[in-house]
């Protein structure tokens, strides 16, 4: 071999190795390119489409049970209280939530019955909702079988797209009240909807005018579980204050 042909190949080397070196540090950014790509890209989803989903999963649902954290939102003196425990929801407008940490407190639902139990002082909040159950139910069972015509009788819904949120592809809508009733509590809701399960990964509530904001977490959620009356009866321990305001 001569010498020109073992410059040439020297250069050629150095050449390939400052390619493959090239192509190291750019293989990180091009995937990173990639994901931006599809995180950015359009939602295979349109509000009609979504909303029709929706209607056809009413359809089926039955019940379900999930992790529940609740974290209340103060803007202004930047404060957060978070509660967490479990909720169970049949679609005869039944619903438990037991709060467990930090203190443990009870709100079950059953027909025009709410009930506020809290063990600390013994006490139980009964409430006739009456006239205003189908306000309540637009904050306490939205999601839970809600069929996209309901929503959109109760609400101007947007698309806001798609997101990943623990390791779940959800669908992102934002829900402004029609009715000024309920505009004057909430000026807007967002909601997040697995698409795997149809079902409510996490609502945010925002308050007409502080702000501030509920956002509520649903995490390992198993729909039309087997759920009894049992399940929603309003036994309380002995000794139980029940007070009617």
């Amino acid at each position: 071999m001569t010498n020109g042909s073992c410059r040439r190949l020297k250069i050629e080397d150095i050449h390939g190795r400052r390619v493959a070196l090239i192509a190291l540090v750019l293989a990180p950014i091009c995937a990173l390119m990639g994901v931006a790509s599809i995180a950015g890209g359009q939602s295979r989803w349109t509000v009609d489409s979504a909303l029709k989903q929706l209607d056809s999963q009413a359809k089926s649902f039955r019940s379900l049970t999930a992790n529940i954290e609740r974290t209340k939102v103060t803007v202004v003196v930047n404060d957060k209280s978070t509660e967490s425990g479990t909720i169970a929801v049949r679609h005869d407008d039944k619903m438990r939530i037991e709060f467990t940490q930090p203190d443990p407190r009870t709100i079950l639902r059953s027909g025009n019955e709410l009930y506020l139990y809290n063990p600390k002082i013994k006490r139980v909040e009964q409430y006739d909702l009456g006239k205003r159950r189908s306000l309540v139910d637009q904050f306490l069972l939205l999601g839970f079988g809600t069929s996209g015509t309901e929503m959109q009788k109760g609400y101007l819904v947007t698309l806001l797209g798609e997101e990943q949120m623990d390791n779940r592809q959800v669908l992102k809508l934002e829900l402004t009240p029609k009715s000024e009733e309920v505009r004057n509590q909430v000026s807007k809701i967002h909601i997040w909807i697995d698409e795997s399960t149809w079902l409510p990964a996490q609502q945010q509530f925002f308050e007409t005018g502080s702000g501030d904001y509920l956002l509520i977490r649903y995490t390992n959620v198993v729909r039309n579980v087997r759920l009894t009356d049992t399940d929603f009866k309003p036994h309380w321990p002995k000794g139980v204050t029940h007070f009617k305001p």
